[in-house]
């Protein structure tokens, strides 16, 4: 069974990409039923109860302008590297003609901090459900909490957990959650 944690392309944070061992799965139920009754689960997983009987949904990802934290490609030694990635070695050729001497994206501009090729941009830069399903094995259904927690990770270890950027980022998802409620 595969066992060791993935990085992101586009962000910088860890996902495991395999389930526990069963036996320490077993485990941890049994520790966790012992410390507190089950509770049941809403049918509504990805809804959360707020005061007064109002449900919040989960924030929709999306997209921040210039923000560019996905653009810093050299993710560094803690994280996997485009051969762990992808299967494809013309993916880690193509990943690997994008990064700068300085780590960056050649594509990303830092002064005007956007993509110069954004619309055209390889699919792995695409923060999609599709790709984070056949890339990183992320459940559709998990693609938002993923990809909201990729961008903060993604955010906080370019610029900052003070930063404007993730300020902005916050802010955008909260207003997409209540957009769509």
């Amino acid at each position: 069974m595969f066992h060791h944690a993935v990085a992101l392309p586009c962000c910088n944070t860890i996902i495991m990409a395999a389930q526990r061992p069963q036996k320490q799965q077993q485990q941890q139920r049994r520790a966790t039923k012992k410390a507190k009754p089950e509770k049941k689960q809403s049918r509504k997983s990805n809804e959360t109860r707020v005061g007064f009987g109002n449900d919040k949904t989960e924030p929709q990802w999306r997209c921040v302008e210039r923000c560019g934290a996905c653009c810093k490609l050299d993710k560094g030694p803690a994280f996997a590297t485009p051969e762990e990635i992808f299967d494809d070695p013309s993916d880690i050729q193509l990943y690997r003609s994008l990064m700068g001497p300085d780590g960056w994206c050649i594509n990303y501009d830092k002064n005007t901090r956007k993509c110069s090729i954004y619309s055209d941009r390889p699919y792995f830069c695409r923060v999609e459900p599709g790709v984070f399903e056949s890339l990183y094995g992320i459940d559709k259904k998990k693609f938002n909490k993923e990809a909201c927690g990729c961008c903060r990770d993604t955010i906080k270890a370019n610029y900052g957990t003070d930063s404007e950027e993730l300020d902005n980022f916050n802010r955008s998802i909260r207003s997409s959650s209540s957009d769509s409620t």
